[in-house]
């Protein structure tokens, strides 16, 4: 995927800056931080839990005000033209409370009510595949139908800007596929995505850039291609040994073609060029040692693999753990 080539910022922020302050003293939820995000481009937000993403977001969609810092949104800063701006922008959280006694159409029609101008509450049905559920009460829709409900709900004021928090959490594949083609189809008119996601495919298949944050700072930014290539491996192989033997890491990164050893679980993933050349010198290697494998697998570099290099954790094990 390629990264608009507009000029024109959807948002931008410098120096922004968020603190609280408890009776034990002040947290810095976000710390400094400067971003740009383009019109015609999906951009990824991901970091684990406590990263500051969604303290970030709430700045960007007007219901936080910062500390410090200076941001704009579509041209705009909070606190002037709200009302204008609010009619560019659509919102989908990452969970969403509706009225369980309205329709899914009386839903939207009452959504696409706070717009002066957008799209028919047929047409986002049809985009989001809820026109058999037209007539359903919210109370009775699915998960996934919900999540597709706020989804919906975001595109019918027919926005320029649209923030997506997890906007596939509990969809099945069919549906999750669906709706990447939706939002792939919407930032094609100019306009802009802001997606958080916990799937790293996701983030590769949709975003144009990424920012991986933590501790409210970027870590790194750019295109999926670009962290991955970051890495200096273009693939990985991971392995465990049997009877839960010790890996000894430190001699595993003197390996040709090996750049980097990471503990994965009860084994080891081996960030490397060249996987045939690192496979036969690691099972040398083990053998040498008399070490025995129980499991071994190649397979490309990830997006996944730039978030754990980076935070030292993954995506959707930090998240399960916190939940």
């Amino acid at each position: 995927m390629t990264a608009t080539s507009s000029a024109r910022p959807a948002i931008s922020c410098r120096g922004l800056r968020k603190q609280y302050e408890g009776a034990d003293g002040s947290v810095c939820a976000v710390d400094g931080l400067d971003l740009e995000i383009r019109l015609g481009e999906c951009f990824g937000l991901l970091g684990p839990n406590g990263a500051g993403k969604t303290t970030t977001i709430e700045i960007f969609e007007g219901l936080l005000a910062p500390t410090s810092g200076d941001v704009e949104v579509l041209g705009m800063r909070w606190g002037g033209r709200d009302n204008e701006l609010r009619q560019r922008i659509g919102i989908s959280l990452q969970e969403t409370r509706f009225t369980e006694k309205l329709t899914v159409a009386e839903t939207l029609e009452l959504f696409r009510s706070f717009y002066r101008e957008g799209h028919s509450p047929g047409e986002v049905m049809e985009t989001v595949g809820l026109t058999e559920k037209a007539g359903s009460w919210v109370g009775k829709l699915s998960g996934g139908q919900r999540q597709r409900l706020a989804v919906a709900c975001a595109l019918v004021g027919n926005p320029s800007l649209l923030f997506l928090d997890e906007p596939t959490t509990g969809l099945d594949p069919q549906s999750r596929r669906r709706l990447w083609d939706v939002i792939l189809r919407f930032r094609e008119g100019d306009r802009a995505v802001l997606l958080t996601t916990h799937y790293m495919d996701e983030a590769e298949r949709l975003c144009d850039r990424v920012a991986v944050i933590d501790h409210g700072r970027i870590l790194a930014l750019g295109t999926p291609a670009d962290l991955i290539a970051g890495l200096g491996g273009e693939h990985v192989i991971e392995f465990s040994l049997k009877d839960g033997a010790e890996i000894p890491g430190a001699d595993l990164e003197r390996l040709p073609s090996v750049r980097e050893m990471r503990p994965n679980g009860s084994g080891a993933a081996l960030t490397v060029s060249e996987p045939h050349v690192a496979v036969p010198a690691l099972i040398a290697f083990l053998e040498a040692r008399r070490l025995v494998l129980a499991r071994l697998s190649t397979r490309h570099a990830s997006l996944e693999d730039v978030f754990v290099n980076l935070t030292g954790r993954h995506l959707r094990d930090d998240d399960v753990s916190s939940s």
